[in-house]
């Protein structure tokens, strides 16, 4: 059944719920209201939010498009309550961005549209921020004239405020209105106070005073002014920049000089940041470089705190948006360019929820569709950015030299086979901190376990604290005496004795707690700063542990992955690595390069500053390619041979991968939906169906997890696929009795 034209426009709206489609109602207007309905005039447009019956539900969700058809019946077709917005709160290539996103992702477009807003917009706030107004009512005017209030001279300097000002059909912008004096003119009824959306600035091409630097930046060496001025002049067309810098080459001076121009032109520019905790001296260069309106968008602020910074973008207010991924659906009116730091880090992922999208992916794509210029910042770029330069598709612009120092860091392996330890040091390892130490330098000393111990062991029969939820083992907290799961959260008060036998228990092996515990007995006099999520759990906690540092006061920071994400520590001269073996023989084909980027990014904290650098890398596997050859060829040189491999075994970016990952409260439960879901696929040419297999931790929080790989050298092929086969898995019995998502271009492989 087909729609007439005498039943109006239709409107097409994503919902948030699971159902992959649209949904179709009618545009209500006055002559088409239904009964016990407030009827509406004006126009609705695509992108802004309307208030609709579902069944005895009601729901806020976004306009997409409009029709005049519909297979609903006349009968069946119900009608918008209410719009919400006045204007679109998502523009037209915002709205196909994020269509293109539900495609790609093959993910319920009414839970995409959710994903790009703020809580408080889903649930119905106004678009725009409100201000109070004063306006002088007829008797307040009229007293007024009359010289009234003789005995109150502040109220009587606000009714001429007021009066002088609705002369000129204005209304007091005063926020600090002088409360008192206003509350007595309202009760004598002389004022009211009404609400009215705050009214931005227009955005204009900004004064170079109010753009440039407040501080003034450093200058420029050849390299970054070139890279500066390739990015700059294709600031009116998209292109796509890989700025590959070794650490310490000045990358951020880039992305200042290349918001400075953005700004001067009258634009705005999204700076996406993989963690924003733990980028707080990023934060602060923008601020102290630029006067101008600048917002901040990450999980860590409240509901209200973030509509506030979304609204400053909407409205033009903030010239700079500066986030972590889902800062990538940020509304900015007129985008210049895109900024994404430290482009290979996996927090860019989405890894929970159903929508698993890439803010870096989709940086490119807005980019692309706003004809502006992506700008792809790493010292070690994801091995897919690389094989996409080789290829063309990016260009790229080196750095390297630090912006102080030119030498790089000397590197050396200490040998654990052959040098003794004391609590995970090495004799090698305390002999180089004594070293630096006594010269005046600060040591980091790296290791990514946080915790006192990994595990809590019984001596006489064997037990291991086990996780009753997960197949892992439970992590020994010492100062908090406690047993945690770093999977589900458990936790546990830390048992004297074993829970089979009653003998003594003891931690075994390292973490970070344990090494600062350790660190501070070998060095009384030096104080040690310890930098990992159990002591960085309040805001304000990370920016104090840097500031100790970059002050001096802590001499030794002990820290996990933490360290590596846009610090600057100028007096760190040693870096010691601690267990750098994990990693080299995961199944996982994307933990080489995860270890290499590590190692390569703790290692650039070292001789930052005006004295040399040292870094110390503890393995048992000395002879181990991977870090032979990041000695001998440093990152480019471990990229060309993961490159090399990938394409031998058919692995990204040579081929491309979805998973479709189930759990449950059985593992037969999850193997069976997986395995009836293959069984649908039948045979596809060009797409192979990997497994079902368990998780490499096939339980976790109590539950089974289990995965199917789909994999195929072409990528339309591969979605084509997926358009056809997710329809019919979603119609299994099955699918209802577990949990399953789709994973399109997983990062990690579990």
């Amino acid at each position: 059944m087909t729609g007439s034209t005498d039943i109006g426009p239709i409107l097409r709206v994503a919902l948030p719920t699971p159902l992959r489609r649209l949904f179709d109602y009618r545009c209500r207007t006055e002559a088409g209201s239904a009964a016990g309905a407030a009827p509406y005039a004006g126009e609705i447009e695509p992108g802004m939010r309307v208030r609709v019956p579902f069944g005895r539900r009601r729901l806020i969700g976004v306009v997409m498009e409009t029709a005049t058809r519909t297979e609903l019946s006349e009968e069946r077709l119900k009608a918008v309550l209410e719009p919400l917005d006045t204007r679109p709160i998502f523009d037209r290539p915002m709205l196909a961005l994020l269509r293109w996103a539900a495609a790609y992702y093959h993910h319920p477009p009414g839970e995409v549209l959710s994903a790009a807003l703020p809580k408080a917009l889903r649930l119905g706030a106004p678009l725009d921020a409100m201000q109070e107004h004063w306006r002088l009512t007829p008797a307040g005017r009229a007293a007024w004239a009359q010289g009234e209030p003789r005995r109150a001279p502040r109220q009587r300097a606000l009714l001429a405020e007021l009066a002088a000002e609705e002369t000129t059909a204005r209304l007091s912008r005063d926020r600090e209105v002088r409360r008192e004096a206003a509350r007595a003119l309202k009760a004598r009824g002389w004022i009211v106070s009404i609400q009215l959306p705050f009214a931005p600035p227009p955005v204009t091409a900004a004064d170079p005073a109010v753009v440039q630097s407040q501080v003034g930046g450093p200058a420029l060496n050849a390299e970054q002014r070139q890279a500066t001025e390739r990015i700059c002049q294709s600031l009116n067309a998209f292109g796509a920049f890989v700025l590959q810098g070794i650490t310490g080459s000045g990358k951020t001076e880039v992305y200042l000089r290349v918001t400075e121009q953005v700004l001067t032109l009258g634009r705005s520019a999204l700076v996406l940041v993989p963690e924003i905790g733990l980028t707080p001296q990023l934060i602060e260069r923008f601020r102290e470089r630029f006067r101008v309106g600048m917002a901040v968008l990450h999980s860590a602020l409240t509901d209200q705190e973030r509509l506030a910074a979304w609204r400053d973008a909407f409205s033009g207010r903030a010239r700079i948006v500066l986030g972590t991924r889902s800062a990538v659906f940020a509304p900015l009116p007129r985008l210049g360019a895109i900024i994404v730091d430290e482009e290979h880090d996996a927090s860019f992922k989405q890894h929970e929820g159903g929508f698993r999208y890439s803010a870096r992916d989709l940086a490119l794509v807005r980019a692309r569709r706003a004809e502006v210029p992506v700008v792809l910042g790493s010292a070690t770029p994801a091995i897919e950015t690389l094989h996409n330069v080789e290829t063309g598709r990016y260009a790229r612009l080196r750095l390297t030299k630090r912006a102080v120092q030119a030498t790089p860091p000397r590197i050396a392996l200490i040998d654990l086979r052959t040098s003794a330890q004391h609590a995970g040091l090495s004799t090698p390892a305390v002999q180089a901190m004594e070293r630096h130490l006594g010269a005046g330098g600060q040591v980091l000393v790296f290791l990514n376990r946080r915790g006192y111990a990994p595990t809590l062991l019984c001596t006489a029969c064997g037990w291991i604290a086990p996780c009753s939820d997960c197949d892992a083992r439970l992590t020994v907290h010492l100062a908090a005496q406690r047993l945690r799961c770093h999977h589900c959260g458990a936790d546990a008060p830390l048992p004297v004795r074993c829970a089979q036998c009653g003998f003594t228990v003891k931690p075994v092996g390292q973490g970070t707690e344990r090494i600062e515990g350790t660190l501070a007995a070998m060095f009384p006099e030096m104080p040690c700063v310890r930098l990992d999520r159990d002591v960085v759990r309040h805001r304000g906690d990370l920016e104090l542990a840097v500031r100790r540092i970059a002050s001096g006061e802590g001499r030794i920071l002990v820290g996990t992955q933490m360290v590596t994400k846009g610090h600057d520590f100028p007096n760190v001269t040693l870096v010691v690595i601690l267990n750098a073996d994990q990693g080299l023989f995961s199944a996982d084909f994307r933990a080489a390069e995860r270890l290499a980027q590590t190692i390569v990014q703790v290692a650039g904290r070292a001789g930052r500053g005006e004295r040399p650098g040292e870094v110390l890398i503890q393995t048992e596997y000395p002879a181990h390619p991977l870090l032979t050859g990041l000695l001998s060829e440093g990152y480019e040189g471990f990229a060309r041979t993961a490159l090399k491999e990938r394409r031998e075994a058919s692995w990204p970016p040579f081929s491309r991968l979805a998973a479709v990952r189930g759990s449950a409260a059985t593992a037969e439960a999850a193997l069976t939906f997986l395995a009836e879901a293959r069984s649908l696929a039948g045979h596809t040419e060009g797409v192979r169906l990997l497994g079902p297999v368990p998780a490499a931790m096939a339980r976790r929080a109590g539950r089974h997890h289990a995965q199917l790989l789909v994999e195929s050298a072409d990528r339309g092929r591969l979605h084509r696929f997926l358009d056809a086969w997710l329809a019919q898995v979603e119609s299994l019995p099955s699918a209802r009795r577990v949990r399953w998502v789709l994973d399109v271009d997983p990062i990690e492989l579990f």
